[in-house]
């Protein structure tokens, strides 16, 4: 399962994947949100997700053992798909079909394409409320992704994350370096470390259908620079000055030696063969990262620099749960329950133990003090959960931030200004803009 903070099958083109999702993999019932409404007395619901390996699984899997004990009546049947294109895919197709799932991940612009068209329902159908129990306990960041641009409450979370800037303690110590706070001092120790074969950070930059972490970085400098690539109401801001500065850095990087390009977790890869000083990751790949460095020297975490306004920015990542609109009464009254308890305290610390993700309530922290003393980096990622800025929940968004991988590529890979690459992105995700409207 990726790792990406999303990838970018567009909901606008998914009825096209209609025949790919029908091949996709499941598990469970292949019985989905109008179709199994009641079984032995009992009410049946579906959850679909990308949760198809590893930890997440059986994590996924001893929850919602633990809530059918607690919940006799309620049958959860999961149903997986590999990929977040599939996950999209198959979701679409259950809509088309009058199939789809009670319950299922969904990001945010998916969500408004989903809600745009009656698909999914808002949360004070089957929560009562757009303010139901539960949401104030949430982080800040957490509670602002939950809605729509209409301001109601349609998803409830799942799966968070941040990015972390991961990076060899070791490595800065011997040139008398501490983690940088600002992009300024992590321009400069990114040129001190580099060189002799190390090449301080290496970033991907994804494709067009699918940005990588070469884009998120992008993002994040841009922000941090005073201008996010997109406004809060979706309308692209590419070529920016803040936008024009942020891709400007990183070609400034390039030219220095310090930051170079590369594919498959590329930046994880060279810091945990020492090639590599930096890598801006999400805290969900913190495993993935731990695993990758090993014992060879001491891994550092801490939050992004931040820019000269001083004030501290984020990219959060992950998915909540939406549910479908042909969910029965039932099925809606049992779907809200299996949500709040994916979301409460006690079942996202054992989430965030065993998978990585961060917990959305900060009322889990006391019950993971054991793991927070094994994994100091928890409460420097779980703090930026307060401020972090969802990707804007838009249709066109994820197009829009294909626009950003093509200027990128360009100036990266092929030389090209910054600001010609950006103007022609800007003009390219208006386009985007227009047609998804």
């Amino acid at each position: 399962m990726s790792r990406n903070r999303r990838s970018l099958a567009l909901l606008a083109s998914a009825t096209a994947l209609v025949a790919l999702a029908g091949c996709s993999s499941s598990s469970g019932s292949s019985g989905s949100g109008g179709s199994s409404a009641k079984a032995g007395g009992k009410t049946t619901i579906s959850f679909m997700s990308i949760m198809d390996s590893g930890a997440q699984k059986t994590t996924l899997v001893a929850l919602t053992n633990a809530f059918e004990k607690a919940n006799p009546g309620i049958t959860v049947n999961l149903e997986y798909q590999t990929s977040y294109g599939n996950l999209l895919a198959k979701e679409t197709a259950g809509v088309s079909g009058h199939n789809a799932p009670t319950l299922g991940q969904v990001y945010e612009s998916w969500a408004a394409t989903f809600a745009n068209s009656d698909a999914i329902l808002p949360a004070r159908t089957y929560a009562g409320s757009d303010n139901p129990a539960g949401l104030s306990g949430f982080y800040t960041g957490v509670q602002k992704d939950l809605k729509l641009p209409d301001g109601k409450l349609w998803m409830w979370p799942f799966n968070k994350s941040v990015q972390v800037m991961y990076y060899n303690a070791d490595m800065l110590k011997a040139k008398g370096l501490a983690a940088p706070t600002t992009w300024d001092q992590f321009a400069t120790d990114a040129k001190a470390v580099s060189g002799k074969g190390v090449t301080a950070i290496t970033v991907d930059p994804g494709s067009s259908a699918s940005p990588a972490g070469g884009q998120t970085m992008f993002a994040a400098l841009a922000a941090a620079y005073g201008t996010p690539d997109v406004a809060p109401d979706g309308t692209p801001q590419l070529n920016s000055a803040a936008a024009v500065q942020a891709l400007t850095y990183m070609k400034t990087l390039e030219g220095e030696g310090a930051l170079a390009t590369g594919t498959n977790y590329p930046g994880e890869t060279a810091l945990g063969a020492q090639k590599g000083a930096f890598d801006l990751s999400s805290a969900a790949g913190y495993y993935y990262e731990n695993q990758a460095v090993g014992n060879k020297f001491a891994l550092g975490t801490e939050v992004l620099p931040v820019g000269p306004s001083g004030a501290p920015t984020n990219i959060m990542s992950g998915t909540n749960v939406a549910m479908f609109a042909s969910a029965t009464p039932a099925q809606q009254a049992a779907g809200w329950k299996y949500m709040q308890f994916l979301a409460s305290a006690s079942s996202q610390a054992q989430w965030s133990e065993q998978t990585g993700y961060l917990p959305v309530t900060p009322a889990a922290l006391p019950l993971m003090s054991a793991f927070i003393a094994k994994n100091p980096y928890l409460p420097t990622a779980v703090a930026a959960l307060q401020y972090a800025v969802p990707q804007p929940a838009y249709a066109w968004v994820e197009q829009v931030e294909g626009e950003e991988v093509v200027a990128i590529q360009a100036v990266l890979e092929k030389g090209a200004d910054p600001k010609s690459a950006l103007d022609a992105a800007q003009k390219a995700a208006l386009a985007d803009k227009q047609a998804d409207q």
